[in-house]
């Protein structure tokens, strides 16, 4: 038996798309209904910077925070790879949109699933939201989202996010591309 194939399959599912897609909250989801772990990296950068991503921006500037996001995704991606543990990763809304991330996550071997919601839903979802450093006013907000739209477009799947979460998270079930743990 050669180290190859004794090794276990990792799995690894990175759920994309902008803000207000539910990213966060289909993950949980998502990871409860298949007995996987489930790491929020947004949740994470917080977590290591002991700050929130809103002070980051304005005390250190995007290239600054998008630096943290940096080492941040390949710690991420390296513990899952040593511990060959299910995860299931929420990106941030740009995370993908850097080249240096996008190939980490490749990388990783990980399926990238987009949560495809219209830029006028997710305006819906996000109104009110003053914690997205990168939501300023409609006219950045669509510009931003047709920005980051090619990058999503090279997920490994589609799903559309505008229905319920538990239907999302069976949507994304049903793409049989899931080994569940027992």
């Amino acid at each position: 038996m050669t180290a190859a194939s004794s090794r276990r399959p990792r799995r690894l599912i990175c759920l994309v798309g902008f803000m207000g897609c539910g990213k966060t909250t289909v993950g949980r989801r998502l990871a409860q209904r298949l007995g996987w772990y489930f790491v929020d990296l947004d949740a994470e950068i917080v977590r290591q910077a002991g700050t929130s991503i809103t002070r980051i921006f304005q005390e250190k500037g995007e290239p600054a925070f998008r630096e943290l996001e940096h080492e941040v995704l390949r710690r991420v991606l390296g513990r899952a790879q040593e511990s060959e543990q299910s995860l299931i990763l929420a990106l941030g809304g740009g995370t993908i949109a850097q080249e240096r991330n996008l190939r980490l996550v490749r990388a990783a071997e990980a399926t990238l699933i987009w949560l495809d919601c219209p830029v006028e839903e997710l305006l819906k979802r996000c109104a009110g939201v003053n914690d997205r450093p990168l939501f300023r006013d409609e006219d950045s907000f669509r510009k931003l989202y047709a920005q980051r739209l090619p990058y999503y477009q090279q997920a490994d799947y589609r799903v559309d996010s505008t229905a319920t979460q538990d239907e999302i998270v069976e949507r994304i079930v049903a793409l049989d591309l899931i080994e569940r743990v027992r």
